[in-house]
């Protein structure tokens, strides 16, 4: 095993999906090292070069092409959209499944090369930004003996151990604009709207959205207690609030469904398209227009006439948006945070803040499944208050 006690640098990588505020935590995380005169790398595309170095190839891992030394101008970030050190989905520690494939020396191969190539720069800490998939491979690389502190990141809010994560009212926001136009739409043209939002196992962004932009009606995973989901019955529920409008005399509306619940698709419909790193892409599976089409058939079966209800995704442009200054101010947060917990030696954790901001460790062991290794994710409880929010801000169907 690798011994990084000696090594003085420090180095910062992200990892998944964009997210409103990256360059905030980012800029603060190397701003506090560069200010305690602790030298802090900036890797490019998460573990996309980590995971492939190769000791003996001496271009594996050259400077400003995979990663860069940074500076005090980093401060000028803070506000910008995208990812200062850009970012991928490398997942270099997919084939872990138990501990015991820690110790397998073709499964974790990617894990070590990424602990040569950070023992090769001298570096003795790893910061990590990023999602579950991200987390679970801070952890393992914890286990296999570097210190790493891990800053939580997802537009999905669905992180075990924090109330909120940086960027994900700035995706409500640029959300909420989205579908506030949608709406002017809709009403202008008599039709309806079946917007389909990021989320992929939770329904915070969609309820959130939802609520933040008028939507008649809002679904998501917490909202199917069933493994498979009932297609008619969802669909005849959305038919149900579109006649009951009608009565009232209102031809339009937006309703908000969650990506996620692709997942939930009958076996023939579930997504199989994946990126390069063999992640599912779940907008593939457009699970919005396979519920609008059913939707359409219900509606003209019970009427004798057509709807015109249109499906739209929303996703990718609410992963740049620009932050806004809670977002910009609770990421910078995160990254001071993860300065003190190297500060204080407190590695293998996750940077969380309490109530007033106050900086959290929390121990991987309590975000991770020790046997399966999978990391925690946080539902819209069903019966919570945020759930009874949605439910109480849709459109009522009758009894």
């Amino acid at each position: 095993m690798l011994d990084f006690k000696a090594h003085k640098k420090v180095a910062i990588l992200f990892s998944g999906g964009p997210a409103p505020s990256a360059n905030a935590v980012i800029s603060s995380v190397a701003l506090n090292f560069i200010n305690a005169r602790i030298p802090i790398i900036g890797f490019f595309f998460g573990f996309e070069f980590l995971e492939d170095y190769d000791s003996k190839n001496r271009y594996s891992l050259s400077p400003n092409v995979h990663y860069q030394v940074l500076d005090a101008t980093i401060s000028r970030i803070r506000n910008q959209r995208g990812v200062f050190l850009k970012t991928s989905r490398a997942n270099p520690g997919r084939l872990i499944k138990s501990p015991q494939d820690l110790d397998d020396a073709e499964k974790n191969k990617r894990l070590r090369n990424i602990l040569e190539a950070l023992d090769s720069l001298g570096i003795g800490c790893l910061i990590t930004i990023g999602g579950d998939d991200t987390l679970k491979t801070a952890n393992f690389l914890s286990r296999l003996g570097l210190p790493v502190i891990h800053i939580p990141k997802t537009i999905d809010n669905d992180y075990f151990g924090i109330a909120w994560t940086f960027g994900y009212w700035s995706s409500v926001q640029a959300s909420q604009e989205a579908l506030l136009n949608l709406k002017a739409d809709a009403e202008s043209t008599g039709s309806y709207f079946i917007a389909e939002l990021m989320g992929r196992k939770a329904g915070w962004l969609t309820y959130a959205a939802g609520i933040a932009g008028e939507a008649i009606q809002m679904v998501s995973t917490e909202d199917v207690e069933e493994d498979i989901l009932d297609l008619e019955k969802l669909a005849e529920k959305i038919v149900d609030t579109i006649l009951l409008r009608e009565k009232n005399d209102k031809y339009y509306g937006v309703i908000c469904v969650a990506e996620g619940l692709a997942d939930k698709l009958p076996e023939k419909s579930r997504p199989t398209e994946k990126d390069r790193h063999g992640n599912v892409i779940l907008g593939a599976a457009e699970v919005g227009r396979v519920l609008r089409d059913v939707a359409e058939a219900i509606y003209q079966r019970r009427t004798g006439r057509k709807k015109k209800i249109i499906y739209k995704q929303i996703g990718y442009e609410t992963r740049n948006a620009l932050p806004i200054s809670f977002d910009v101010v609770l990421a910078s947060m995160l990254g001071f945070g993860a300065f003190k917990l190297f500060k204080n030696r407190q590695f293998d954790c996750m940077v969380s803040v309490s109530d007033n901001f106050s900086i959290v460790g929390v121990p991987f062991e309590q975000l991770i499944d020790p046997q399966t290794l999978l990391t925690k994710l946080r539902n819209v409880p069903r019966g919570s208050d945020f759930f009874n929010l949605k439910e109480a801000l849709s459109y009522k169907t009758i009894d």
